[in-house]
């Protein structure tokens, strides 16, 4: 005789899973890609902007963070959803996991895929309570994946990999070195995908003003880094989700710049891969913008 069993329960993460998984696409959508069982949109939202990084200085975090009130980042979220855009790409803080719960209390669906929180003593703990909110995808923090690059530690990286595995979402690796790829790629490591930075923000600041010739002041984005990071890209046949494409709004000045460093980018990527860009739509509607700009550039390609 088969016991009677009550109703299947849901784990929290399950639930979540279910609830952003058919996604509604507007007409006028952003092209999809597989991304292992789900499909995400070609452009993904960035979330340094909603953090207060800027990657330009400390005037501009301020006035990120003090115009990204909880109803404005709500309402970006909202118009990225209705623009095509359906997955968006964060940090996994506990202010993060507030604002995507905050989404989808308010109905929102956009898939999740988010970066270790490198400042929090327990990485492992960080990457399991990110599952457990219903991400899709969790990547090892390029900047972290760095400094144990140049420590020579790349065996730890490796074992945060592993608890990403066991958790039961997309494993993935961030970096800024495009040597780092080229390693990984040699030692046949369990990866999904590569979060690829186009710019190398790791080089230590006397190196840049080597390669500057030159006193810098802040970040030191140097536009030839772009082609040895792509070239990265079209070699793996992993997804690669590329960022700074924009190098944080240097290259905004016009809609033509902004189009060159996209061809630039579509002329490497693969049909799977995706660009993540950070908006910041203070005065201007940054998501039409940077859709209606993604659809040309990939109508031409």
């Amino acid at each position: 005789m088969v016991p009677k069993t009550g109703p299947m329960r849901m784990s929290r993460r399950e639930m979540i899973m279910a609830s952003t998984s058919v996604a509604a696409v507007p007409a006028a959508s952003v092209p999809l890609v597989p991304f292992g069982p789900h499909k995400i949109s070609r452009l993904i939202v960035g979330g340094n902007p909603i953090s207060g990084n800027s990657h330009v200085s400390a005037e501009l975090d301020a006035e990120m963070r003090d115009y990204f009130t909880t109803a404005r980042v709500q309402g970006l979220l909202s118009d990225c959803e209705r623009a095509g855009i359906n997955a968006w790409q964060s940090r996994g803080d506990r202010y993060i996991l507030r604002m995507l719960n905050e989404h989808r209390l308010g109905g929102g669906r956009l898939q999740w895929i988010a970066q270790t929180a490198s400042e929090l003593a327990n990485i492992p703990a960080n990457i399991r309570s990110i599952a457990e909110a219903g991400a899709i995808g969790i990547y090892h923090h390029g900047t972290a994946t760095d400094r144990f690059w140049k420590a020579g530690k790349m065996g730890e990286v490796r074992e945060r990999l592993k608890v990403m595995r066991d958790a039961g979402v997309r494993v993935g690796l961030g970096t800024h070195i495009p040597e780092v790829i080229d390693y990984v790629e040699e030692k046949g490591w369990d990866v999904d995908f590569y979060m690829t930075c186009v710019y190398n923000l790791s080089r230590s600041r006397e190196e840049c003003e080597r390669l500057n010739g030159g006193p810098i002041t802040g970040d030191y984005f140097r536009q030839e880094d772009r082609v040895s990071m792509l070239e990265r890209v079209k070699k793996t046949s992993r997804t690669c989700l590329i960022f700074k494409v924009y190098a944080a709004g240097r290259n905004c000045g016009s809609a033509e710049s902004k189009r060159e460093a996209l061809e630039l980018v579509f002329r490497y990527a693969k049909p799977n891969d995706v660009v993540v860009v950070g908006m910041f739509p203070k005065g201007r509607d940054e998501v039409r913008e940077n859709c209606e700009l993604l659809r040309g550039v990939l109508a031409a390609s």
